[in-house]
């Protein structure tokens, strides 16, 4: 039954790098344009937050590198996407990234680590991080729906 386990987890975890690379097309985009043009940084700066919460669950519950590595590889890919954005984004838009991004992934993040560490005994703390990474995962799903527009 291990062995389906972690058969399932490197499927997923495939899944996963499609997924983050997912955006790569609107990059190169953006990058041929040297404009966001009307792209939002807030789901990059959303998935950053939630792969640097999920890769913190896998280095605190043991056995679970299979979520630490792939989301230390969204870390990776996250940061390159608001690197980028921030290159190329106006520089009103440029503040406000700098502003959402250093709060949710600075502040937050460092938060929610000093408040486990500090406050939980292990078997809590590898819970409440599990459901403020499954809190995120909505919020990351549903951060595209940001930006968009009634006509």
């Amino acid at each position: 039954m291990a062995e389906l386990s972690f058969f399932v987890g490197v499927i997923g975890n495939i899944i996963s790098i499609l997924l983050f690379l997912s955006p790569v097309p609107a990059f190169f985009r953006i990058v041929k344009h040297r404009s966001t043009e009307e792209f939002s940084s807030i789901p990059y700066i959303c998935t950053l937050l939630n792969c640097s919460l999920w890769t913190y669950y896998g280095l605190i519950k043991s056995g679970e590198y299979l979520v630490a590595t792939v989301n230390g590889f969204g870390i990776m890919v996250e940061t390159i996407y608001v690197i980028l954005f921030l290159i190329y984004a106006p520089k009103t838009m440029r503040m406000k990234t700098v502003i959402v991004a250093g709060f949710l992934d600075v502040v937050i993040m460092g938060a929610a680590i000093g408040f486990t560490q500090l406050a939980m005994k292990e078997e809590d703390r590898i819970n409440a991080v599990g459901i403020m990474g499954a809190g995120l995962n909505i919020v990351m799903y549903g951060s595209p729906l940001a930006i968009m527009h009634p006509t």
